[in-house]
């Protein structure tokens, strides 16, 4: 039996919101632009934009090619 868990839609909009700020703060560290980062992936501006926010639900892949843009492992962003 699995343990009492927080609501599902909130928990993951706090992860959602928590992953995005990681993905975030990895492009600040290196200067780099939300462009440089979204035509390197590639994303359309406002749903990078939306990731970083924690709006979007990017598929793993998109989190594979972000991470690979950012020059970190995918680890770095889920941590």
């Amino acid at each position: 039996m699995l343990p009492d868990l927080p609501d599902d839609h909130e928990w993951l909009r706090r992860e959602r919101r928590r992953i995005g700020k990681r993905i975030r703060d990895e492009r600040v560290d290196r200067n780099l632009t939300q462009e440089a980062v979204f035509l390197a992936v590639p994303l359309t501006r406002s749903f990078y934009q939306e990731i970083e926010s924690g709006q979007a639900n990017p598929t793993l892949d998109m989190l594979l090619r972000i991470a690979r843009a950012l020059g970190v492992s995918i680890s770095d962003l889920l941590r």
